[in-house]
Order: structure tokens, then sequence, then C-alpha cells
């Protein structure tokens, strides 16, 4: 039965989830600046490095099965219990605020800085624009969102399920329906196979999509306005899990009791895609293994899905188990990684050109990429977010720091 808005979570609980979606935030600027490293033919980044890494190619895999996955799944989570804080026209203007207003105005401010940097690395062997060659402001409905279609995609999910409860809501006047969904989604996340169940839908997406290859992971819609199926069902399938889980918040505590086996698979599973990503695409040459390219995709489509869940659940069952505690440092970085996540791809991406011919070790040159990078942007948040009006768009007033989680899309 649904424990609805009335009851309220543990506020250590509310840190843990909070550190976590500014954790996945996070990881997005360090799989941006592993990507010029990744052994990868043909190059699908705008540089790649003299020196690829096998170290940063696994480590960029594994980051981008789980990311956005747990981010929409936070989303969902914190979008239910802003709706029933603020109300149905508090929240609309909140999200407004925080999410449609950065993008309208980041957007350009980065775009430019992107553009300018994709130029240069043109001048390199190495490097070049990619899929950008057809202009740079194709027509509509193509649109080069960048990194930031992450929040155009919260938008959409935000109408899309305002305009669903409504539905519910108005059909559903003696609650039966709301209830027999809870008792579903409960009897789901109870069962041990959880992660598998959750993860039909993208995986049935991606053995349909015969241009479908596991490196890619979930199509991400950021060069057209029209959000793509694989997209939508990911990612919509977690926002709602979020919001499901936030109306039975004791359900958290069957996925912190399951983090070390959910780890444990994560990890089985994210070295067998990793070892099948390398096989479906071996240098020529190499020995020719007795399946073909479509065998190969498929098993790949057929792990990863399962992947993708099981990895989001053990990383919310490691925030459960070990992150519940208050903690300044976390508290300051989850609120600072929405500024740091908008900002930081230029940057990143001039920092990769301007390394990406030396002759050095890789993870040397990943590491100065991070360490030239971070305190430039955390100053930056520090001086012109934190205590002024920007930071009060992103984040909220600093006043509502009283009660987590107000910072950022925390709320989202």
């Amino acid at each position: 039965m649904s424990t609805s808005s009335a009851v309220t979570p543990a506020s250590e609980r509310l840190h843990a989830l909070d550190a976590l979606r500014g954790i996945a935030l996070l990881l997005g600027i360090v799989l941006h600046a592993a990507m010029s490293f990744v052994l990868a033919s043909p190059r699908f980044w705008i540089i790649q490095d003299v020196n690829p890494s096998f170290i940063l190619s696994l480590l960029s895999f594994t980051i981008h099965v789980f990311r956005m996955t747990t981010f929409f799944l936070m989303a969902g989570f914190f979008a239910r219990m802003s709706f029933h804080r603020r109300g149905s026209l508090g929240f609309v203007k909140d999200r407004l605020q925080r999410i449609a207003l950065p993008l309208v105005i980041g957007w350009p401010l980065v775009f430019v800085p992107i553009a300018l940097v994709i130029v240069w690395a043109s001048h390199f062997p190495n490097g070049g624009p990619l899929q950008w060659t057809s202009g740079w402001l194709p027509a509509l409905p193509n649109f080069r969102l960048t990194h930031l279609w992450f929040l155009y995609v919260l938008l959409e999910l935000y109408l899309a399920m305002l305009l669903l409860r409504g539905a519910i809501v108005w059909l559903d006047v003696s609650g039966k329906l709301r209830t027999l969904i809870d008792r579903l989604f409960a009897r789901v996340i109870r069962n041990p196979l959880a992660p598998l169940i959750l993860a039909v839908p993208i995986g049935i997406a991606f053995c349909l999509d015969p241009r479908w290859v596991n490196v890619m992971g979930v199509r991400t819609p950021d060069q057209s306005l029209i959000t793509n199926a694989q997209a939508w069902i990911c990612f919509g399938t977690a926002f709602g899990a979020g919001w499901l889980l936030h109306r039975q918040i004791d359900l958290l505590r069957i996925l912190e009791r399951r983090w070390l086996p959910h780890l444990l698979l994560a990890v089985v599973l994210i070295w067998i895609g990793f070892v099948l990503s390398g096989v479906m695409f071996s240098a020529p040459g190499a020995p020719k293994l007795p399946f073909s390219f479509a065998t190969l995709r498929l098993a790949s489509a057929i792990l990863y899905a399962p992947a993708i869940w099981m990895t989001t659940f053990a990383a919310l069952g490691l925030a459960l188990r070990f992150m519940s505690g208050f903690s300044p440092t976390r508290r300051y970085l989850a609120d600072a990684s929405y500024w740091l996540y908008i900002i930081h791809l230029p940057i990143v991406m001039a920092l990769q050109v301007a390394v990406s011919q030396l002759d050095w070790p890789a993870l040397v040159k990943f590491a100065i990429i991070l360490v030239v990078a971070t305190p430039p942007m955390l100053a930056s948040y520090h001086v012109l977010v934190r205590f002024t009006f920007i930071g009060a768009v992103l984040n909220g007033r600093r006043a509502e720091k009283r009660v987590l989680p107000q910072g950022g899309i925390a709320t989202a």
C-alpha cells in the first residue's frame, strides 16, 4: 500500500539520495574527460588522443552504463516530493525556473565555445567535427542540444507525468488503481529479479534497433528536439520508478540491503559487455570468431539492458548504505554539481585538444585535464553562483537548504 507523501523519509536517506544525484552529474565530467582516450575505430569524439587507454575505455564504458538512468531515477523520486510540497502550480513555476531557464540561457553560452573548440580540433589529423559537418544550426527539429539534452528530456518527463497523473486522478476517484499500481511496483522491487524485469522494455528497444551497439548505450537525444524512443523508454522508466519509489519509501531499504549482490552482478555484466564491444570492433587482421556481428550485437543487447538496472540499483544501494550521514563536503559538491556540469564541456574539450598530441601516458593527461579544469570551475561556483541570483535560480534560496533536498535538480 502506498505510504503517500504524508510520510516523510528519514533525513539520512535524503542526504544519500541527494549525494547520489550530485555524483551522477559529476561522473559526467569524468566521462567526458575520458572520451578522447577511448579505444575506438572510427573516432566518435571531437578529438582522439594519440595515446588511447584500455583503462579509460573501461572507465568510460562503465560510467556510461548507469549514470543517466541513475540520475533520472533520482529525478523522478524528487519530482514527486517537490510536487506534493509545492502543489501543481508551484511545481511548474519551480521547474521552469530551475530547468527551463538554465536550458534557454545556458545553451548559447556553452554552445559557442564548444563550436570554437571543435573548429580548433579540426586542425589535427585525429580531430574534427564528425556529425557537425552538415552545418552548425540545421533546420528544425534537428537541434544540437549538446550535453544539456538532459534538461530538455526532464521537461518532457515532467509534462508527461503531470498529464498522466492528472488523468489517473480524474479516472481513479476511489484510488483503487493507484493502490494496484503500488502493489505491483512493490512486488517488482521486492523480487530479486527486479533489475531484469525493469530491463525488459529497453532490452527490447535495443534488439529492435539494427544500428545499436553497446558502446553507445542508450541513444542520447542530443541532436534533435524529437526525443528518440530509446531515451523515452529507458529514462522514462527510470523517472517513473523514482516517482513510485517516493510513494513507498520503505522499498529503499530493500535496495540498500541488496547493494553487494547488485554490485557484484553489475561488475560481471559490465565486464562481459566491455569484452563483447572489443570483440565486435576488433582490429583488422584479428582472428575471426564463429559468431556473426548480428549475433554478438544481440548478445550485447540482452546483457547491456540488465547491466543498466543492476548498476543503477547498486549505486543507489551503495549511497544508502555508506552516504546516509550528513557531510558538509558532499552537501557542497551536490549543490555545485549542477553548475559544474553545465559549464564543464567546452573547458574539458579544450584541455583534451591541448594535450592530445603530447606523447605522455594517457592516465597522466587524463589526470591533468581534471586537475586543471576542476579548481576554476569550483571557484566560479563559489564566487559567481553560490551566494548570487544565479544560485537562487539553479539551487533555490539558501534559506531553503534547511530541508533536504532543495538544491539544484535535486528536486527534479
